[in-house]
């Protein structure tokens, strides 16, 4: 994928932890995914101007005083969840995404929530919502399925997870459910799922 001119450059934070209260209640065909293992999310305000509403990982653009992509994924995710960063441990991170669209080119940085700490939201103009995901959810191949835009004659096809947090169904499709499809097939979590089975975008 093309890296769009002037791109600015930005830094999401793909954080995997341990539950505390509610693990799933199916267990991953990989046995090296347990119950307990989740993933941090959040769901984007409905009134911002860019992604209004999708799900998404904590993150944002890398600014001047951030060292580097990890700083920058970690100082987001702070502003973001009111997550302590001291309980991370970066694991590293994953080539930059290129979002011709927007001109972001995104640093995935993998963490380990080593010591837990609460999350909510932080600030109501910028996050709806913020919730850990079961993973043996994400995987289960009743929660898979791909979204669809069709427009001025062409379609657009990408992997989406449904999952429920907070007795909300959340829709995670375009650039998160991408990099989830992707990290979940290259670790070899992956579960067979129906690709032609469509996933209503919200609102739609």
């Amino acid at each position: 994928m093309p890296v769009a001119e002037a791109s600015r450059s930005a830094a999401v934070l793909i954080l995997f932890g341990a539950l505390d209260t509610v693990p799933s209640d199916r267990a991953a065909e990989d046995e090296r995914v347990p119950r307990d293992l989740d993933v941090l999310l959040l769901a984007r305000a409905a009134t911002l101007r860019t992604h209004p509403g999708q799900v998404a990982f904590p993150g944002g653009r890398i600014d001047p005083g951030d060292a580097d992509p990890t700083a920058a994924a970690l100082r987001e995710a702070r502003e973001e969840t009111g997550l302590d960063p001291t309980g991370v441990d970066v694991l590293g991170t994953m080539d930059p995404v290129p979002l011709e669209f927007s001109r972001h080119l995104v640093t995935p940085v993998l963490g380990w929530w080593r010591e837990t700490s609460p999350v909510r939201v932080v600030d109501e103009a910028e996050s709806a919502a913020v919730f850990r995901a079961p993973v043996a959810d994400l995987l289960d191949p009743a929660h898979r399925g791909v979204t669809v835009i069709r427009r001025g004659g062409r379609e657009w096809r990408g992997p989406a997870f449904t999952i429920e947090a907070a007795g909300e169904t959340h829709v995670v499709w375009g650039f998160t459910a991408m990099l989830l499809d992707a990290l979940f097939e290259r670790l070899g979590w992956a579960e067979p799922w129906d690709h032609e089975r469509e996933v209503a975008l919200p609102g739609a």
